[in-house]
């Protein structure tokens, strides 16, 4: 008796296929492929993202231990660790990266009108990166400090939904500050950043492109205070300037104002003091959504705890990135499936469930409903009667 598909199957169907064979036929991926195809090994890792393995002897021995369910699950050949590691290691890693954006777009549709915290009607984006730790001796290529190897990992998040707008893998030397040449800036959205990306010239080039940027102040930095706005010390607002930097350097880098505020923070005892060139919202609102930059951090604590990208299956700087990509995927694809399926259950919840029960055949919205599921009576052969006895 066959009552359904495998849980794995049922949620492998919110991939676009199509895009990622667009991806795939982009960079020529299944050049001289004779069996194991892309869609083969994506589907092998996004495998061993949900079920957290830990190596690629651990997916080998749970696949083959499920051979007779692979083809219903999608994987057309049979899977062995060195087929896999060939794959990680050779198949370039951009047809993941650009099927990763096709799931983003996908995502930020469905979580456009999510409430964040804060009454706004701009898009607002958490900028910040997080270094993934790699053994030197693994990982040459790597090299970070003396004994030490890291890549970064720099996301653009939209605060609507903790989606990553944009992720881009550098090596870990690379200074946060710099992905800044690299984002498209989108008039009219709000970034918000820590101290490290306090680059004025930078900054200035967000002002002229008709972005908004949040920050926070360096402890020293020389200005002039133009004039002040009146504040409700009441709501934690000490002061609202506008100034204008005081430094030769300084000054000739951003030579506009800029509009600076002083917020105590009653939780942690602190205070804040903020940079931005958005003139037009409420001082309180300014802090509101600085506040909001811990998204971002939450999304790499969330990413680190419940996927696997602090352990690698492959050595080379394609096998590790391809395995980040994967598991961005797979981050999007739980996010559109209980958007889709309107799930109340959180991210964290869903991922358990998928986890412990990827051969099951019960209903996809059951199993993570955690509604009461009971197969129908019936036959035990679904083969039609030809004849009635």
């Amino acid at each position: 008796m066959n009552p359904g598909r495998t849980i794995f199957s049922q949620v492998m169907d919110f991939l676009p296929l199509p895009e990622f064979r667009k991806c795939v036929a982009r960079y020529h991926g299944e050049y001289k492929v004779q069996k194991f195809s892309c869609l083969d090994q994506f589907l092998c890792m996004a495998f061993a993202q949900l079920t957290y393995r830990e190596s690629l002897r651990d997916i080998e021995a749970v696949l083959r231990a499920a051979q007779p369910k692979l083809y219903h699950m999608g994987i057309r050949s049979r899977m062995s660790r060195s087929t896999l590691a060939d794959a990680n290691e050779n198949r370039d890693w951009r047809i993941y990266a650009d099927f990763a954006q096709v799931l983003i777009a996908e995502a930020r549709k469905l979580y456009a009108g999510d409430d964040f915290g804060v009454q706004l009607d701009q898009t607002a984006y958490a900028l910040d990166a997080t270094t993934i730790d790699l053994c030197l001796s693994l990982f040459p290529w790597a090299k970070f400090r003396k004994r030490k190897g890291a890549v970064k990992m720099h996301t653009l998040l939209d605060l609507r939904g903790s989606i990553p707008a944009l992720i881009i893998i550098t090596h870990g030397k690379v200074h946060d500050v710099n992905i800044l040449d690299h984002l498209p800036f989108e008039p009219g959205a709000i970034y918000i950043m820590d101290r490290a990306y306090v680059d004025f010239a930078r900054l200035y080039m967000m002002d002229q492109a008709l972005a908004f940027f949040i920050t926070r102040a360096k402890k020293r930095f020389d200005f002039k205070r133009l004039y002040s706005r009146p504040v409700d010390k009441r709501t934690g607002l000490q002061c609202d300037q506008t100034i204008l930097l005081h430094g030769p350097l300084s000054k000739r880098r951003y030579p506009d104002q800029l509009r600076r505020i002083r917020f105590f923070d009653a939780e942690t005892a602190k205070r804040l003091v903020f940079l931005t060139n958005n003139f037009s919202l409420p001082a309180l609102s300014i802090a509101k959504l600085y506040h909001c930059r811990w998204k971002v951090e939450l999304f790499f604590k969330w990413i680190k705890q419940h996927l696997r990208i602090k352990g690698f299956y492959g050595t080379t700087e394609n096998a590790v990135k391809t395995q980040i990509w994967i598991a961005v995927t797979v981050y999007l694809l739980v996010a559109i499936l209980k958007k889709r399926l309107k799930l109340d259950p959180s991210l964290h919840t869903i991922l358990q469930i998928l986890s412990v029960h990827p051969f099951e055949k019960t209903p996809l919205f059951q199993a993570l409903s955690q509604a009461d599921y009971t197969i129908p009576e019936g036959d035990d052969c679904i083969q039609l009667k030809l004849f009635d006895l």
